[in-house]
């Protein structure tokens, strides 16, 4: 990598940590007990949201609750995308009239988008009205992101709280989350992205007459709004077919650098919220350490498995841009892309894989990221408390059989996910023909769709030809597993922690806020996702390294 590329990689870095405790203040403003910025402005518009929808934001809910009001908020959303995918040829705003989609892959697409996946079998352009991609995706892109925004918030109480049966309000957590944080947001973003070229409008597509003296059909329609939030909310679904790597979603560097930082910006952020919160920065720090280390590692080995190779990439965006927005988009559990990561070279490729595979802790989605590693939190310090025979604690509170048994659940969704749901593929009759490659890389390209899928990330392997009965079927159900069967644990061990008292530290405590914690969960997070993975990487992404590094391309190997 030239010494541009590793300038561009450095201050993507920098301005990623110097932003993550300004935002990460402002969150902490917004959904603790104090005024929060901007009240004067949004708090008529907050209450007036409660009043129409009868909800008292005061009304405290036990976990349950909170997980009841979650789940049928959440299914509500799906069912309303689904009907509106199926019926978008009926409906308004649909000027190229695209017909409704089939009922397997307006299911999956709804799912993916209602999971905060979005997984896309389809390509946005030639198979979306207006309508469908503004009151459909970009809504559940926002309520979704949300959603995993207001879980964190009652893992923290949960953290933070004495006796406690309470864990917040969901409908007060999802109105603060899209009202005084994603919507702001998005709409700065969106007005960036305007005046750097991406389009939104609501015209018809229109033909061009190449310099060759040919037609040419140029799709455009209301990206901006679509593209800010897809980034913001760990999103990640293209408006058009090729995503990010489209001149209409991404025309320049300047573009490019910012949405690249809000894939990560908002979940980084949320560290320092959590250290505010629970009254101990350094805790968010480490945690935040924890995440850097991996990023930078993974971007490292990107970086230079993919040093001289241009296949699949934008050449105005080049080699370090290209593999530093693989690894953030699948760090983030966002899905986006600006480059082909099946062109990627094998390792390359594992980089993105193993970042899904680890259950998106490295930065992750919005909310969902950090209470995904809050789960490997708990794991490492009970590891911890078994090396030393004491009651594994965090922040005062003992974790015990319950919370690591429910820690468990939640760990053990993604392998259940990827490798259970993957090795279906292989034996269902038909299923393996969607691999469009012989040999390892077509493994991974199975891995990778159901990482994708049950990671609640969204991006793909382009040779996997996913829109199919079986597949559209088989990730939706991933996508749900990989979204609610972690959920539901974090929000009962948020339950079990709330109802907690709060231990008083001692000589024996085992300190989590120093470097050798960080050690310890890095370590706990890269062995448990190693040993779950690696015999499945050895037959893809390491055996296709391997024949590579001989020369010896495995299609030549079978001859």
């Amino acid at each position: 990598m030239d010494s541009a590329g590793t300038l561009q990689i450095a201050l993507y870095l920098v301005i990623l940590t110097a932003a993550t405790p300004i935002l990460g203040g402002y969150m902490a403003r917004v959904f603790g007990n104090g005024p929060a910025p901007f009240d004067r402005a949004l708090g008529p518009v907050e209450r007036g949201v409660y009043r129409l929808c009868g909800v008292d934001p005061r009304a405290e809910q036990h976990w349950t609750g909170y997980a009841a009001s979650l789940l049928a908020f959440n299914l509500l959303g799906l069912l309303l995308l689904y009907a509106l995918l199926r019926l978008q040829d009926w409906l308004p705003l649909n000027p190229q009239g695209m017909a409704g989609m089939d009922p397997d892959l307006a299911f999956n697409t709804a799912v993916s988008f209602a999971t905060n996946t979005n997984w896309q079998a389809y390509g946005g352009e030639a198979a979306l009205g207006y309508l469908a991609q503004m009151a459909g995706l970009t809504v559940q892109n926002f309520v979704s992101a949300a959603t995993g925004i207001a879980v964190l918030m009652a893992l923290i109480r949960g953290f933070a709280r004495r006796g406690s049966r309470t864990v917040g309000n969901f409908w007060a957590d999802l109105v603060r989350g899209t009202l005084y944080l994603l919507l702001p947001l998005a709409f700065a973003m969106a007005l960036f992205l305007v005046w750097q070229g991406v389009p939104q409008n609501l015209d018809a597509y229109f033909t061009a007459e190449t310099v060759e003296g040919g037609r040419q059909l140029i799709a455009q329609g209301p990206a901006a709004s679509q593209v800010a939030i897809k980034q913001i909310g760990s999103n990640g679904g293209g408006f058009f077919g090729v995503n990010s790597a489209h001149p209409y979603e991404n025309p320049t560097p300047a573009s490019n650098l910012v949405q690249m930082l809000f894939l990560l910006l908002v979940a980084a952020g949320l560290t320092d919220s959590f250290g505010r919160m629970v009254g101990d920065r350094r805790q968010g720090r480490a945690i935040f350490a924890a995440m850097a280390i991996m990023l930078v590692a993974g971007i490292a080995v990107a970086v230079w498995s993919e040093a001289g190779n241009m296949e699949g990439k934008e050449v105005r965006f080049g080699i370090a841009n290209s593999a530093l927005w693989a690894v953030a988009t699948t760090a983030a559990s966002n899905g986006s892309v600006n480059a082909m990561h099946d062109s990627f070279m094998p390792l390359g490729g594992m980089v993105a894989m193993v970042n899904m595979m680890l259950g998106e802790v490295v930065f992750g989605g919005v909310g969902a990221g950090l209470y995904g590693m809050m789960i490997f939190v708990l794991l490492a310090v009970f590891i911890a408390g078994l090396m030393v025979g004491r009651t594994p604690e965090y922040l005062g509170k003992k974790i015990e059989a319950r919370e690591i048994k429910l820690a468990m659940i939640a760990a053990l969704t993604v392998p259940f996910g990827v490798l259970g749901l993957s090795s279906l593929s292989l034996v269902v009759p038909g299923a393996a023909a969607s691999i469009q490659e012989p040999g390892p890389h077509g493994l991974s390209e199975l891995l990778y769709a159901y990482a994708s899928g049950t990671g609640n990330n969204g991006s793909a392997f382009g040779g996997f030809g996913a829109d199919t009965l079986f597949h559209n079927t088989a990730i939706g159900f991933a996508m749900l597993f990989g979204r609610f069967l972690v959920i539901l644990p974090v929000l009962a061990i948020a339950g079990s922690l709330a109802a907690k008292k709060t231990l008083p530290e001692s000589a024996g405590t085992f300190p989590t806020h120093g470097p050798l914690f960080v050690a310890l969960l890095v370590g706990t997070v890269l062995i448990v996702g190693g040993l779950t993975f690696f015999p499945a990487l050895s037959l893809g992404p390491v055996a296709e390294h391997l024949a590579l590094a001989r020369g010896a391309p495995f299609a030549d190997m079978n001859r």
